[in-house]
C-alpha cells in the first residue's frame, strides 16, 4: 500500500471531526497545570491563508500537542480580527458589504486551518465584528472615558488620502500609510484620543519582567522614549527696547552644555509663538513658515536626511541664564510640540541637528566640552564626555561631574519627558466599532449607559469613505439623530468608529469566557488562565498591537477586571518567509506561495514538516518548493519502513543501535520542542529513522510506537494512521509523551583527540574518565605519533579530560 496523503488526511479529518473522538477543548475546572498558547489572530482577508500564517500556526500547534501529551491542560484558541481597513477596502474593491466579505473569508480561512490539522479549541471561537463581542470593546471605552483616559480634541493629525481616514503615529511608516503606502498628509480634525501617555512609566517598567525578544523590548522603549533631564527658563525680551516679553522653558538632557547655547528653537505649534509674532518684524514670513510646517508629518520633520528649515523671529531675543548673553530665537519644524516643552536650547557644538542648523543659517558655534581641555575647529558636533571649556568657573571640570553643578547654577528643575504621544482612537470609516457617545449641544459628550450596549453598527448600502473627515455613518440620519439621555433634547451619535486595533487589544481575555453576557470575563477564569504563557506572531506588531494591548491590560488591572498587569509572558516572533526570488512575498512580485497548492500536492503533514524544517522558527527563511521533496521523501520512507515491519514474519530482535537511537530521539526532540527548535527536532527524527533502517531487521514494536508519538505533534495525520495500523484503537494524540532511559544514553567511550604542538594528528576511542597517565600511554604508543616524534622527548603534555591530549615538542 503506497503512501497516499490525500486519502489518509481526508480520512482522519472526518474521524477527528466526529463527536467525542478527539477533544481539544481546554477544561476550566481541571486540576492539571494550565498552559495558555496563543497565536496572533488573523485578519480574514480575501486571499486566504499564506505560508507565513502556516508557519505561525503549525509552530503553536506542535507545542500545544506536545504539552497535552505531557499532561497539561492547554488553552489553544482561534478567532478573527475582522473589523478595520483590510476588510472594508476589499469590500469596496469587490462591491460587496464588509459583513458579507468577512463571513465568506472566515469560512475559507477556517477550512484551510482545519485542513492543516491544527488542534484549536473551536468552542471558544470569537469574531471582533460580533455585537456580543464588541459590546465589551465599547464597555472598555466607556471605562476609559469614565477614568479620564478617553477624551476629544481638535488637532493636526496624520491623514491618509487613499484610505481617507486619520492615522495614529504608529500607523505611519517613513511618511507613508502603514496599510496602503500612500504619502501621509496633515489635516486638522476633531478626534477621540486615548491617554496612553499616562501609562508610559508602567509600560516601560513592565518590559523588564517579560520573556520577550530584546529587539522588541528595545523598539517599545524607543517608542516610549523616556528622557531624564532638566527644565531651564530663558527670559525673552524685545531686542529693540529690551523690555521683557515673557519666558520660555526648555527641556534638556545636557545641562552641562548650557554655556554653549547660542540660540533657542521653538516648535511651530509652541503656544508662545502667536504672542512673539506680534512683537516680531517679520510676522507674515513666520505665518507662512508655520503653515508649511504643519503640512509635514512628524516623521518628515525629524528625518535626519532632510535639510533643516527655519525662520528667525526678528526683533526677539532670549537671555542665556548661564552667561547672560543675548541669543536669537528661531522657529523650526525639527522641534516637535509634544516632546519636552516644544522648545530647545540649541547647542550646535554638541548636538548633530543643532550643528547642521547653525551651519546652514551661519549661527554661532561655541565649544564647551573638549576631550583634551583644548579648543578645536569643529567640523562636526562632539557629543561625547570631556572637560569643560568656555564655561566660566566650571572650566576644567569633568563634564559628567559638572552637569548637576551647572543645572543648579542656571536654576534648572529636574524633569522626565516621554516621546510617545496619546493614541488617536477615532477613524472616519464605516467598518469599525461604533463609539458609544452621544453629542448634545447643551450637555456635551454623554456616554451611553451600559444597559444600552452593544451599540450596533447599522447596516447601510453606501459605506465608502467621504474624504471630508466625516464617517459614512454621518448620513444615516435615523441612526445619528437621538434624544440626549441627560436633558432629553436633540442630540447626535458619535459617527467616527474605533480603529481596527480596538478589538485586538483584549481578545485574548474573551477566549477565557466567550459566552459570558454579563461580564467581560469571569474573575475565576481570568485568574486560572492568565497570563498567556506563549504568544507567537509577527514582529511587525511590536509597537502597534503589543503596546496597545499592554496599555489596555494595565488599565483593566487598575480597575480590577484582571489580576495581573501584563498579558503576554513569553513572546516569540516567527521569521519572515521570503519568496523563491529572495524577496518578501507579495502579489505584485508574483512570488506568493498558496499553501493550498502545496497541501493538495504533498499533503498537510509534508507542508507542516517543511515549514518547520526550513530553519530556526525566528529566522528569515527562503522558500524553495524543490526542498519540499526532502520532507515528503522522509514521510514516504517512514511509511514504507513501517509497512515492511508489519508485513515481515520474522521475529522482533533486540537491536541495540535502534534502542539507543530512539532514546536519543526522545531526549533531543523533547528538549527541542521545549525551546521551539523544531528544525533540529525533525532532523533528530530523520536520523533515528536512518538508524532503524540500517540493519534491515525487524525492530521492536515499542520503538516504532515511540517514534510515532514523537512525530505526532509535527505530522499528526500519518502518525495517527500508522499508529492504528500497528493495532491501536485509540488516538496517538491521547498518548503520554515518552521518557528516555538515561542509562541507555550513558556513553562508555569517547573520542580522544591527539595533537602535537596543537595540530590534530590522530584520534582514538578511549574509556570515559580515563586518567592522565592512561591517556598519555594510549597516545604515545600510537604508531602515527611515534613516527612524528621520532624519538624526541615531549617538553610537556596537556590533557583535557574526556576530550584531548596535546604533546608539546
Amino acid at each position: 500500500m503506497k503512501y497516499n496523503p490525500k486519502k489518509i488526511e481526508n480520512k482522519w479529518l472526518k474521524k477527528w471531526g466526529a463527536k467525542n473522538y478527539l477533544d481539544w477543548r481546554a477544561q476550566d475546572k481541571s486540576k492539571k497545570q494550565k498552559m495558555y498558547v496563543l497565536d496572533m489572530f488573523p485578519y480574514p482577508s480575501g486571499t486566504g491563508l499564506h505560508v507565513g500564517h502556516v508557519e505561525n500556526y503549525v509552530a503553536t500547534d506542535i507545542f500545544s500537542r506536545y504539552l497535552r501529551m505531557k499532561g497539561y491542560n492547554v488553552l489553544h484558541p482561534m478567532g478573527w480580527d475582522a473589523f478595520g481597513l483590510p476588510a472594508e477596502n476589499y469590500a469596496i474593491q469587490t462591491k460587496q458589504h464588509p459583513a458579507a466579505v468577512v463571513a465568506k473569508n472566515i469560512k475559507v480561512f477556517k477550512k484551510q486551518i482545519q485542513r492543516l490539522g491544527l488542534s484549536y479549541d473551536w468552542s471558544r471561537e470569537i469574531n471582533t465584528t460580533d455585537p456580543k463581542y464588541y459590546k465589551w470593546t465599547q464597555w472598555i471605552f466607556l471605562k476609559l472615558y469614565e477614568g479620564g483616559l478617553a477624551y476629544e480634541k481638535e488637532a493636526l493629525i496624520n491623514w491618509c488620502p487613499s484610505c481617507k481616514t486619520g492615522l495614529a503615529n504608529e500607523e505611519v511608516n517613513e511618511g507613508k500609510c502603514d496599510r496602503c503606502e500612500a504619502p501621509v498628509e496633515r489635516k486638522r480634525l476633531k478626534q477621540w484620543w486615548l491617554k496612553i501617555t499616562d501609562y508610559a512609566e508602567e509600560l516601560l517598567e513592565g518590559l523588564e519582567k517579560l520573556d520577550w525578544p530584546e529587539n522588541i523590548k528595545e523598539m517599545q522603549k524607543n517608542w516610549i522614549g523616556k528622557s531624564r533631564g532638566e527644565l531651564i527658563k530663558f527670559n525673552i525680551q524685545n531686542a529693540s527696547n529690551q523690555n521683557k516679553i515673557g519666558e520660555i522653558e526648555v527641556f534638556t538632557t545636557r545641562a552641562d552644555t548650557s554655556f554653549g547655547a547660542t540660540y533657542l528653537v521653538l516648535s511651530p505649534e509652541h503656544p508662545l509663538v502667536p504672542q512673539l509674532k506680534n512683537y516680531a518684524d517679520n510676522p507674515e514670513e513666520i505665518e507662512k513658515y508655520i503653515s508649511r510646517a504643519q503640512q509635514k508629518s512628524d516623521m518628515e520633520r525629524t528625518d535626519p536626511t532632510k535639510t533643516k528649515t527655519g525662520i528667525k523671529i526678528q526683533n526677539i531675543c532670549a537671555i542665556n541664564p548661564a552667561n547672560n548673553k543675548l541669543i536669537p530665537v528661531w522657529i523650526s519644524d525639527y522641534v516637535l510640540i509634544h516632546y519636552g516643552t516644544g522648545a530647545i536650547m540649541a547647542v550646535p557644538a554638541h548636538d548633530d541637528r543643532d550643528f547642521e542648523f547653525a551651519q546652514k543659517f551661519n549661527l554661532e558655534i561655541i565649544e564647551v566640552i573638549s576631550p583634551d581641555r583644548r579648543g578645536h575647529q569643529l567640523n562636526a558636533a562632539y557629543t561625547g564626555p570631556g572637560f569643560m571649556i568656555n564655561s566660566g568657573s566650571f572650566n576644567g571640570l569633568d563634564s559628567e561631574v559638572s552637569r548637576e553643578k551647572i543645572a543648579m547654577f542656571v536654576g534648572a528643575k529636574k524633569a522626565v519627558f516621554y516621546k510617545m504621544r496619546d493614541w488617536i482612537f477615532s477613524r472616519q470609516r464605516y467598518w469599525g466599532e461604533p463609539i458609544p457617545i452621544i453629542k448634545c449641544q447643551k450637555c456635551g459628550n454623554i456616554p451611553l449607559s451600559e444597559k444600552d450596549l452593544p451599540l450596533i453598527l447599522p447596516k447601510i448600502k453606501s459605506y465608502q469613505p467621504s474624504g471630508t473627515g466625516e464617517s459614512p455613518l454621518a448620513i444615516i440620519k435615523n441612526w445619528v439623530n437621538v434624544k440626549c439621555p441627560k436633558c432629553g433634547g436633540p442630540a447626535q451619535r458619535e459617527t467616527n468608529t474605533m480603529p481596527q486595533w480596538a478589538g485586538s487589544c483584549w481578545y485574548y481575555l474573551r477566549y477565557l469566557d466567550p459566552k459570558n453576557n454579563k461580564q467581560l470575563v469571569d474573575p475565576k477564569k481570568e485568574r486560572k488562565w492568565m497570563p498567556v504563557d506563549l504568544y507567537v506572531g509577527g514582529a511587525e506588531h511590536a509597537v502597534l498591537h503589543l503596546l496597545y494591548a499592554r496599555f489596555w491590560h494595565k488599565f483593566l488591572h487598575n480597575i480590577g477586571v484582571v489580576s495581573g498587569d501584563e498579558p503576554f509572558q513569553k513572546l516569540i516572533n516567527q521569521g519572515l518567509i521570503l519568496g523563491a526570488d529572495n524577496e518578501k512575498m507579495s502579489k505584485s512580485r508574483g512570488n506568493v506561495v498558496n499553501p493550498d497548492e502545496v497541501v493538495n500536492q504533498y499533503g498537510a503533514d509534508t507542508m507542516r514538516l517543511y515549514e518547520m524544517f526550513m530553519g530556526p522558527l525566528q529566522a528569515v527563511k527562503l522558500w524553495n518548493t524543490e526542498n519540499i521533496n526532502g520532507t515528503y521523501r522522509f514521510l514516504n520512507r517512514l511509511w514504507n519502513f513501517i509497512q515492511g515491519q508489519i508485513k515481515t514474519k520474522s521475529k522482533e530482535s533486540e537491536n541495540v543501535e535502534a534502542k539507543k537511537a530512539i532514546n536519543q530521539a526522545i531526549k533531543k526532540v523533547s528538549a527541542d520542542i521545549e525551546n521551539l527548535d523544531y528544525n533540529t527536532a525533525i532532523s533528530a527524527l530523520m536520523g533515528c529513522l536512518n538508524k532503524f533502517q540500517e540493519k534491515n531487521t525487524k525492530i521492536k514494536k515499542i520503538y516504532m510506537e515511540t517514534f510515532l508519538k514523537l512525530l505526532a505533534p509535527f505530522a499528526p495525520f500519518i502518525s495517527e494512521e500508522l499508529w492504528h495500523q500497528l493495532g491501536h484503537k485509540t488516538s496517538v494524540h491521547l498518548e503520554k509523551w515518552p521518557r528516555y532511559d538515561e542509562k541507555i544514553l550513558a556513553e562508555k567511550q569517547f573520542e580522544l583527540v591527539i595533537q602535537i604542538n596543537g595540530k590534530l594528528r590522530d584520534k582514538i576511542k578511549a574509556p570515559i574518565n580515563i586518567s592522565r597517565a592512561e591517556a598519555e600511554k594510549l597516545a604515545l604508543k600510537r604508531l602515527k605519533i611515534k613516527r612524528i616524534l621520532s624519538g624526541k622527548e615531549p617538553k610537556k603534555i596537556i590533557y583535557v579530560p574526556n576530550r584531548l591530549i596535546n604533546v608539546v615538542i
